[in-house]
């Protein structure tokens, strides 16, 4: 048994070092605040803020319970070890061994957290999915990435809402926009923020040729209260027109979607989901608030263009992870050389190989 100790000694280790970086008692003190705000006289009054504030607060007392949970439970192993019985201790290997297996893998997805310590991590994502080079296969491409980061969400426990969606013309999507709203949705899905390729074999060419097409993922944080860029009125183009996709029973027969451009940067939001004009409003300039939040606070202009969506064109030489379906299978990250064969797996959304991998390769810069 002194190997399962050992392992399980070394588990209570990584625990003690990751106990002091989580900072159990000031998450605490935090989550303190947001009820003792919720508690107030009036706090329904704004129902928006109202919802952010309480998810805010059960995501901080779902992220203590966890550690917490999980220090008990390595207590109650340790105990169990210890058995004054040696023969009892033996005939309980098979389960000590699986549930320090367990307890490592429940671990090491605990301790990826730990390297989400960005400004704006721990937030909500807003994700935009263009298609690029390769006609209609990309915009069928779009799609296929869209289901996959829905997917990846479930998994995840996230909650997603489609915003605005631009369908393609004979199949798949030109362009999509939704939110990811999760605590640390951010944190993991910018690692996906770039140029996708997709190797296959068209489905949309009767000569069943093998086709390459590619699509951009944008990834933003969704900053709610933290914005502090001051929107003008008199730097906005607001244009109406009629929705097309996803939406209520009055969605595509009225002119309630909305497209918001900020004249002096040039960056373009839109809205469609909701039914009326003033809800689209409402979400389209919140998302322009966090755009320009980052466009503001980006030191370099490729940062900036990249935010305005005028840079790295998503085609030939720019791609930052390819998805091969012929004449083998592949999805490999250029970034890191993450790599796998399990490409149905992947675009069922199982992707955190990918981000795990991209998140230590940050750490080590």
């Amino acid at each position: 048994m002194n190997d399962l100790q050992q392992k399980l000694d070394n588990l209570n280790e990584r625990l003690i070092r990751a106990w002091a970086v989580v900072d159990i008692q000031k998450k605490q003190e935090k989550m303190d605040a947001l009820e003792a705000e919720m508690s107030l006289p009036g706090f329904w009054a704004d129902q928006e803020k109202a919802r952010r504030i309480g998810s805010a607060a059960s995501a901080l007392k779902q992220e203590i319970q966890k550690w917490q949970k999980f220090k008990k439970e390595i207590e109650d192993l340790q105990e169990m070890l210890a058995l004054d019985s040696a023969d009892e201790a033996v005939n309980l290997r098979e389960d000590f061994e699986v549930q320090i297996e367990k307890l490592e893998k429940m671990f090491s997805q605990m301790e990826l957290e730990l390297f989400l310590a960005g400004k704006y991590d721990t937030k909500s994502a807003i994700v935009t999915i263009h298609a690029g080079t390769g006609g209609t296969d990309a915009q069928d491409w779009a799609e296929m990435l869209l289901r996959m980061y829905l997917r990846l969400a479930e998994k995840q426990g996230w909650k997603t809402e489609i915003i605005s969606i631009s369908s393609g013309q004979e199949a798949g999507i030109k362009s999509v926009q939704f939110d990811v709203e999760g605590r640390y949705a951010y944190g993991y899905l910018k690692a996906e923020a770039g140029v996708h390729r997709l190797v296959r074999i068209s489905p949309f060419d009767a000569e069943k040729m093998r086709h390459t097409s590619f699509a951009m993922v944008e990834v933003l944080p969704w900053l709610d209260d933290e914005v502090t860029v001051e929107i003008k009125p008199d730097e906005l183009r607001i244009d109406t027109f009629r929705a097309g996709g996803h939406g209520g029973q009055s969605v595509n027969t009225t002119d309630s979607a909305i497209r918001i451009t900020h004249l002096p940067t040039g960056i373009v939001v839109s809205c469609q989901n909701e039914r009326s004009q003033i809800q689209n409003k409402e979400k389209a300039l919140r998302h322009l608030q966090s755009k320009l939040q980052q466009y503001y606070e980006a030191e370099v202009e490729e940062e900036r263009q990249k935010l305005r969506g005028e840079y790295t064109e998503a085609a030939w030489g720019n791609q930052t992870r390819s998805y091969v379906l012929h004449p083998y299978k592949m999805v490999k990250d250029h970034r890191t050389g993450e790599e796998t064969d399990k490409v149905e797996s992947v675009l069922d959304g199982d992707l955190m190989a990918f981000i795990e991998a991209y998140l230590r390769s940050q750490v080590k810069k």
